[in-house]
């Protein structure tokens, strides 16, 4: 149904599917700026991070969430959860899948939990700028899970590339009609994220060392924000500890005569400071050994990866 536009429209969009689908990536095309880390690391995303979209004609916010995945530990767990639970909260569904990749099991279960949602449900096909893309098997596989489950919901398939912008304009025009009508917005329209402040720190630092570290450092890596110092200068300087579950992780995350931090900070300092409205920061880190960090009830709080 066309929208009117007279009327202001607000909505939630759990923006969802398996890891490293481009989830992250979307919503920062979305929103227009950077609220995600994006890597091409599996499992980037820990948190649920909101990404909000204002214009003249209402407020799209985005629920960024985790991958689903294989969990093998607390924290793949609670992720796995938080990724799940993210679209009771919302009030439209978006699930992303990587079109230029084999359909999953992940991707799969993501499509039984559409065909049982009652939520207006988008089905978006990412990556449509690569050779590999083939919608083919995605929608083979929603027709047998539709006949399984004696469903025949209408969803809308959508092909885009979140990482060069194809079809993200038809994405915001479809999500905008179905929006419900609202009487104002649902956060201040000055702001493109209320994830905290001490977390989004945290996710930034860690960003930077995932792209430098080997594949399976980035899974056993955790970040937190000890202090932030705000100066009468307009910079900031901030305290971080970074967790790491065995000895020889803390060499790699150091590097050689400190150069994997030192490269950290050259990256991570500027983009904080933009972030922030900063004149600078700097970032002094720790590096400490905490064996099985993930599985730490007390230290997955303190992350924020629990409640």
């Amino acid at each position: 149904m066309p929208m009117d536009t007279h009327d202001y429209r607000a909505a939630t969009i759990a923006v969802v599917g398996r890891t490293n689908s481009g989830k992250s990536t979307l919503v920062n095309r979305l929103v227009g700026e950077k609220v995600s880390i994006v890597s091409p690391v599996e499992q980037t995303t820990r948190n649920r991070v909101r990404g909000i979209l204002s214009e003249d004609r209402g407020q799209l916010v985005f629920l960024d969430t985790p991958g689903l995945h294989k969990a093998e530990s607390e924290l793949g767990t609670l992720m796995n959860r938080m990724a799940r639970g993210t679209g009771e909260a919302a009030d439209l569904l978006a699930v992303v899948f990587d079109a230029a990749a084999p359909v999953r099991m992940e991707d799969e279960g993501w499509m039984k939990r559409a065909a049982r949602s009652e939520l207006p449900t988008f089905f978006l096909l990412n990556k449509c700028d690569r050779e590999e893309f083939d919608p083919a098997p995605f929608k083979a596989a929603w027709a047998r899970i539709q006949t399984e489950a004696g469903t025949s919901h209408a969803v809308p398939w959508l092909e885009l590339s979140a990482d060069r912008g194809d079809g993200c304009d038809a994405l915001k025009e479809l999500l905008y009609s179905y929006a419900p009508e609202a009487p104002g917005p649902l956060f201040p329209e000055d702001i493109v994220s209320d994830f905290p402040r001490k977390l989004a720190i945290a996710d930034i630092i860690r960003e930077k060392l995932i792209r430098r570290l080997y594949q399976e450092v980035p899974h056993e890596l955790g970040v937190r924000i000890d202090r932030i110092d705000e100066r009468p200068d307009n910079t900031w300087g901030v305290e971080a500890t970074i967790f790491v579950n065995r000895a020889a992780q803390k060499g790699m995350v150091i590097g050689l005569k400190g150069r994997t931090l030192r490269a950290m900070r050259r990256a991570a300092e500027p983009e904080i400071a933009e972030a922030y409205g900063l004149d600078g920061c700097t970032i002094t880190p720790y590096v400490r050994v905490e064996p099985k960090w993930f599985k730490n009830h007390f230290l997955l709080k303190e992350l924020g990866y629990k409640e």
